[in-house]
């Protein structure tokens, strides 16, 4: 099942949440009468460019537990994208705030991947209240700069956009796209999710200027002081091919004053698409020692 839940974000933004699984089932006495340890709440926050069905596979487990919901940020998936809207962090950081809330989520982990860790440890540190634990997914602490943010506006536009069929999608980011250094289906799969039928083909569920704003937002400065003011359980996960480098997550891991650090072999920025089950296997023991405390 999937089931949309409207959200209302900062400035009035229409965000759509997802639960992909049924909700647990906690509140049923076992045999010997008591009712059993019911599970905490998880809110999931995709990357850039991403969508909460990116997390479909993940919530599915998740919800055998935990209630589990996915969120379309600002800009992306079935949330509103208007043109006026601030696509600031402070935008994205009150939009999880507002979910939590209006949901009754909270405390609640925060499963973060790229732009949507960031925003996790960003709401962790601001609201230590409504959140219990932090699981950072291949996500920078360190500036990146304006090389970084050109090499992204160039990219979008060597899309060859519309693409014709999802067959060409696939091909394109998993095999021919410039960024692509050996194929990736994975990735292939991970693009084709944020695309849509339009008239002349297959176009992204975004608009390419948006997200560019919203990197704008982080790539210039460091997020190490927002780190630190984390108090609760963070896990710092990358894959071994990922953006994220083992001694910056190891100095995540060294500044965040609860941190635990895994990794996760054959898997690159897409930790959770490339490697489902060894990303289960990451998070869960964490989860389960989050949910015991």
């Amino acid at each position: 099942m999937a089931r949309r839940i409207d959200v209302t974000g900062k400035g009035g933004v229409r965000l759509a949440a997802w639960e992909f699984g049924d909700p647990p089932k906690s509140d049923r006495p076992p045999a010997g009468g008591e009712p059993e340890q019911s599970g905490h709440g998880v809110l999931l926050l995709h990357g850039l460019m991403g969508r909460a069905s990116h997390w479909a596979a993940t919530a599915r487990w998740l919800s055998e537990r935990h209630r589990a919901v996915a969120l379309d940020q600002r800009g992306h998936g079935r949330s509103d994208k208007p043109a006026e809207a601030a696509f600031t962090r402070e935008a994205y950081v009150d939009d999880a705030e507002a979910a939590l809330e209006q949901l009754g989520l909270g405390p609640a982990v925060l499963v973060g991947h790229a732009m949507g860790a960031l925003t996790a440890w960003q709401l962790a540190a601001k609201r230590p209240d409504l959140v219990s634990g932090v699981i950072i997914c291949d996500m920078r602490a360190s500036a990146l700069g304006a090389a970084s943010q050109r090499e992204w506006a160039d990219w979008f536009k060597s899309w060859p956009v519309p693409f014709a069929t999802l067959a060409d999608v696939r091909k394109w980011f998993g095999e021919d796209d410039p960024w692509v250094e050996r194929p990736n289906p994975a990735r292939g799969e991970f693009y084709a999710e944020v695309m849509q039928e339009c008239e002349d083909g297959w176009r992204p569920v975004f608009e390419h200027e948006q997200m560019l704003k919203s990197r704008e937002t982080w790539v210039y400065d460091a997020h190490w002081e927002e780190l630190a003011q984390v108090q609760c359980p963070t896990l710092v996960v990358r894959g071994l091919d990922g953006e994220l480098g083992r001694a910056e997550a190891q100095e995540m891991v060294r500044v965040l004053p609860k941190g635990e650090y895994a990794e996760v072999s054959d898997a690159g920025h897409l930790v959770h698409y490339d490697q489902p089950e060894a990303w289960r296997g990451a998070i869960e023991p964490f989860l389960d020692a989050v949910r015991l405390v």
